[in-house]
């Protein structure tokens, strides 16, 4: 993989995740919680979103070692769940607006892509080049949604599932170490086991939604 495609794939991991983060403190807001609006996170500037090691070290190590997940995070959105109307509704709600939004993402690319397809002579001239882009953000995006409702924390999929459960079950589930479910889960990224897994759904996506097999 060139310099050039690991930057293009950092630079859009990047926008991807500030959309994510945004779409978590947008969300807060609607349900009761100002607090990432009023510490200036519900902004676009990549420097309020933006940490060192995990959105741009991280992924663009995997990225030049050619690994087949892409894994990293934003600086997340600071959510203070004592506001929400209905926090045992509220919080899934919130958590689940980043990967939806992620999902928005790769929809809008997989169409643009299609939509490119339909005047060949523009496809085979510069149409090539947006259809390119396109297929990286639709690709980074469907990573982003499926790995982040896998239910392991921090990740948001762990914070839907604590909507099932009783309350203290919940509270124990989400007071697990993350230094630890985040070692656990680079592991299981790593491993055939995961991608066998992640892989085929992944692929699945990508086809959907560009009409491109995977």
């Amino acid at each position: 993989m060139t310099v050039l495609i690991v930057f293009i794939y950092v630079v859009v991991f990047i926008f991807s995740a500030i959309i994510h983060e945004i779409s978590h403190g947008y969300v807060a807001h609607l349900r009761g919680d100002d607090t990432a609006k009023l510490m200036g996170r519900i902004t676009l500037n990549p420097l309020s979103h933006i940490e060192l090691f995990g959105s741009i070290i991280l992924p663009a190590i995997l990225l030049s070692l050619k690994s087949p997940i892409l894994f990293g995070w934003a600086k997340p959105v600071p959510i203070d769940y004592r506001n929400f109307k209905n926090p045992r509704l509220d919080i899934p709600l919130v958590s689940l607006a980043g990967p939806i939004a992620n999902l928005l993402l790769a929809l809008v690319s997989g169409l643009g892509i299609r939509l490119i397809g339909i005047f060949p002579n523009f496809e085979a001239g510069f149409g090539a080049a947006i259809q390119s882009f396109l297929y990286i953000m639709l690709i980074v995006n469907v990573v982003l949604t499926i790995i982040n409702l896998i239910p392991i924390p921090p990740l948001d999929g762990s914070k839907v599932a604590t909507f099932f459960m009783p309350r203290d079950i919940a509270a124990k589930y989400m007071s697990i170490n993350y230094f630890i479910c985040l070692i656990v889960l680079f592991l299981l990224l790593s491993s055939g086991v995961a991608q066998s897994l992640l892989y085929p759904v992944i692929s699945f996506f990508v086809a959907i939604f560009s009409g491109i097999p995977h």
